[in-house]
């Protein structure tokens, strides 16, 4: 009679047990991209493309090459976007492995909030994942397929992580880094910009672009932008091109280490004193060079060095952008109070940069 009772209570308790809701893994499919372009027809303000990643293993096994498939959509929401998207494909979107975000540079013209929003709201698109401005479109370079692409793997990945291309030309930059930087006071948000060959068959990244609060945003020269990765982020290879004093010289610094601080005379702003310690070595050279004059050849290049920085300052100054976050120094040396940031921004346009350049070249090559 026991045995009666308690099998008629195990039956009463598991009526009242409910599953889990767990879809198996060939129930989901994995979203590893997401471009944001302007709307081309009238029905509304963005486009959304999502690259979805076929796992290889449902395929041929003789087929290892990679395999997509691509969700766009057009509307004036990007959340009812993904939503309607969502109704594209038998399969439950994940968006966990979306590790590559592009947004078209024609966007970033207009308030960032407007559309970053969402991304940021959304519990699983990680603010881990990169963050670029596409040219011409995003969903074009979302479906440029280099060779050698695996599944999953996508080669912006490589580009931005530090599992693959490590140029001093490639500023990699997170969701949530340009989310903080774009609602800090005193530092301007940056994004590499990526583009594709003529054929469409390579991808390109090697430039950067500033977004102010207003106004189309400032492209930065491969040079400009490879001087900003040394500074900003002390990245290996920065390379400077010498032509002065019938020296041409290709000069590649090992080591890039900026320090500076904000001169300031009661609280007022008067100057920006940059200082940059460089070490490297000579890799190339139209003259025969000799060891005893490396000292010589620290002081040219330093010299040299000097004049190509404060041009790459004063230009950021004249568009009145700030990637290197001086506004945001200064205002960590006040007392809060209200007008700071204005006080700042009024001084900024006009103040002058003391650069100095300090290069330590270890060897004139391997040829002395």
């Amino acid at each position: 009679m026991a045995h009666i009772k308690y099998f008629a209570m195990m039956i009463v308790v598991i009526s009242f047990l409910s599953g889990c809701g767990f879809k198996d893994i060939d129930n989901r499919v994995f979203v590893t991209g997401i471009g944001i372009d302007p709307a081309e027809n009238d029905e509304g303000e963005y486009r959304v493309t999502l690259k979805l990643a076929i796992p290889v293993s449902i395929k041929s096994k003789s087929n290892t090459s990679s395999s997509y498939q691509f969700l766009v959509h057009e509307g004036d929401n990007i959340g009812e976007i993904i939503q309607i998207l969502e109704t594209h494909t038998d399969k439950v979107l994940e968006f966990g492995h979306a590790k590559v975000i592009l947004i078209n540079e024609i966007l970033l013209e207009e308030n960032l909030k407007n559309f970053m929003d969402y991304l940021f709201r959304r519990g699983d698109i990680q603010s881990i994942a990169y963050i670029g401005a596409a040219r011409e479109s995003a969903e074009e370079v979302l479906r440029t397929l280099p060779k050698g692409e695996s599944v999953v793997a996508s080669p912006l990945t490589k580009f931005f992580g530090e599992t693959g291309n490590d140029s001093p030309y490639v500023v990699s930059v997170y969701l949530y880094e340009i989310r903080r930087d774009f609602h800090s006071k005193g530092i301007d948000p940056i994004l590499p910009i990526v583009e594709m060959n003529k054929p469409g068959t390579q991808l390109i990244v090697n430039k950067l672009l500033v977004v102010g609060d207003n106004g189309k945003p400032l492209e930065l020269s491969s040079k400009y932008t490879q001087a900003f990765n040394a500074l900003k982020n002390s990245i290996p290879g920065y390379s400077f091109r010498l032509d002065s004093d019938g020296f041409k010289l290709l000069i590649n610094m090992m080591t890039t280490k900026m320090t500076y601080d904000i001169i300031q005379e009661n609280g007022q702003p008067q100057s920006i004193k940059v200082n940059v310690e460089m070490s490297g070595t000579i890799s190339q050279s139209n003259k025969t060079l000799l060891m005893d004059k490396l000292e010589d050849y620290n002081k040219l290049a330093a010299r040299e060095i000097k004049q190509e920085l404060e041009k790459f300052f004063i230009t950021l100054q004249e568009e009145e952008l700030d990637p290197f976050g001086f506004g945001l120094r200064y205002r960590t040396m006040q007392l809060h109070q209200k007008g700071t940031i204005n006080k700042w921004k009024n001084a900024y346009p006009t103040l002058p940069f003391d650069v100095t350049v300090d290069v330590n070249l270890k060897t004139t090559g391997t040829i002395d």
